[in-house]
């Protein structure tokens, strides 16, 4: 395809028109599917204290994200376009197995080392479940359908994440962290029957080129990208030699991809998919959500326990109090996008996820447990207004054989955002401890821990009064300071809203 020419239209057909019945068991089937992926980071994050205390680690901790983000964001775009070449049932069939598999995986660990090579074997699951369930949501219902649609898929977002930190905060309190990866199992083998009891498609009947020098480029850029803002700030400086040369090896890597997308036959990601205006600033907008939703997922629930004194499973309410927001916010976005346009609702979306990353800047020392609550209500439904207009309209302008690819692009760009937020995050947070352990009193000299140790330390209680207040406090700094960088990504991301075009919807809804 030229990489200048807008999307073809092409007569969508492959997937067979279900009945009404199937069509319930194949959504029930969509939202049980999307529960595992929605639920993980929400689940683990809420562990992580214990998880830390029983296997080590602390400061390799946000590679437990990182890696799975990481999987998960380089296999969407091939996923998506497995899906457009070949169907979506085995690519989402075949990818649900794989994250089972992790899951099973990550439950034995016997080590931090181990947990997080597991992760990663379920981010390459993971992959195909964010892409493929989304996809087939555009394929089996119209744009004024997918309003509705959408509000049920939000809320499995919604459902997860209250049920997931309740789970695992459960697990690690009375039980163990490794029911935080078994509970996926039986979810998922129940939405794999579903799905292939009930869907049926027929898979285009010709020969396809895949293009296996794009994807692995596309995956060795984003690996040394992630692997580059890990390590930057942390095992190296920012400005010495390994970070240069790390830096240095993504952009030829990032070259070496786009020259290949721009000849290969049937490309992973083709150029229109960026050259074409809507999709462009959609994507771009993700990316930055993406970035945003890293600090409240890795650092909330342990600032809850570390600051404000919580147990687990009050911990990961808090966590899951942006879920109301979010699910609230999706559902009305339906509404509101048929009636204002996807633009203007989007753009109402990153207003009010600015407004919340920078109002927890503004949170006094030690705030009250309702006032982050409210704080991150707000912050969901920035995310519910401002992802699901973007995703439904780059599924519109496109016909079927297209979906799957405009679908996972619009998808890789808000986890590529989360992959490289965590690492971004982690590396503030890192950097402002330190700072906070450096500056401390001299009556504390010697008596303080590593970064690495900090969470048991506040844990075990033996640092005394005072030594325990002042690590409250460096805590709470440096997650203050993980949401004021945020607070930059969030006011560029409501920027980049504006490219697109104002008058989308109605171009959009005539492609319905």
């Amino acid at each position: 395809m030229n990489e200048n020419a807008a999307p073809e239209t092409q007569p969508d057909a492959p997937v067979q028109a279900p009945t009404t019945a199937h069509r319930r068991w194949i959504l029930a089937a969509l939202m049980l599917t999307m529960a595992l992926a929605a639920m993980d980071i929400t689940i683990v994050a809420t562990a992580v204290p214990q998880i830390v205390g029983d296997l080590g680690g602390f400061e390799r901790f946000s590679w437990l994200f990182s890696i799975y983000l990481l999987a998960q964001t380089v296999t969407i775009p091939i996923y998506g376009k497995l899906a457009d070449l070949y169907g979506r049932k085995p690519v989402l069939i075949g990818g649900t197995a794989l994250f089972l598999i992790g899951s099973a995986a990550c439950a034995a660990a016997w080590g931090m080392i181990p947990l997080i090579v597991f992760r990663g074997l379920q981010g390459l699951g993971a992959g195909s479940i964010m892409a493929t369930v989304n996809t087939l949501a555009g394929d089996l219902y119209s744009t004024r359908e997918r309003a509705r649609i959408q509000g049920w898929l939000s809320s499995v977002w919604g459902i997860a994440a209250i049920l997931g930190p309740t789970l695992g905060g459960a697990f690690a309190e009375y039980a163990t962290w490794r029911w935080v990866f078994l509970i996926n199992l039986p979810i998922g083998l129940a939405a794999m029957g579903l799905i292939a009891r009930f869907l049926h498609e027929r898979a285009p009947a010709r020969h396809h080129a895949i293009d296996y020098p794009g994807a692995i480029l596309m995956m060795m850029a984003g690996s040394a990208g992630v692997f580059g803002l890990l390590q930057g700030g942390n095992a190296w400086d920012w400005s010495s030699a390994p970070s240069l040369l790390t830096f240095a090896v993504v952009l030829i890597l990032v070259a070496a991809t786009v020259v290949r997308e721009r000849t290969a036959a049937e490309p992973i990601m083709p150029g229109w998919v960026w050259r074409h205006r809507v999709m462009l600033g959609s994507n771009l907008a993700m990316v930055g959500m993406g970035l945003v939703m890293m600090a409240p997922g890795a650092y909330l629930p342990v600032f809850a326990q570390a600051v404000l004194g919580l147990g687990p499973i009050a911990a990961g309410l808090v966590l899951a109090s942006m879920s109301v927001g979010w699910v609230t916010a999706a559902s009305w976005s339906g509404r509101l996008y048929l009636r204002i346009g996807f633009r203007d609702t989007a753009l109402l979306g990153a207003g009010m996820m600015f407004a919340a990353v920078a109002g927890f800047r503004l949170l006094p020392d030690n705030p009250s447990y309702w006032m982050v609550i409210a704080d991150q209500i707000l912050l969901g439904a920035g995310f519910g207004m401002l992802s699901t207009p973007l995703l439904v309209g780059v599924q519109s302008i496109v016909p079927w054989n297209q979906r799957g690819v405009a679908t996972s692009t619009n998808m890789w760009s808000r986890y590529l955002g989360q992959s490289l937020g965590a690492a971004i995050a982690g590396a503030i947070f890192n950097g402002a401890m330190r700072g906070q352990l450096q500056d401390a009193p001299a009556s504390l000299a010697g008596t303080l821990p590593e970064v690495n140790a900090v969470v048991g330390a506040l844990q075990s209680g033996s640092l005394g009064p005072a030594g325990t207040h002042y690590l409250q406090s460096a805590f709470d700094a440096a997650t203050h300071y993980v949401y004021a960088g945020m607070a930059w990504v969030a006011a560029l991301t409501l920027i980049l809203v504006l490219l697109v075009p104002r008058r989308s919807s109605s171009m959009l809804e005539s492609r319905a």
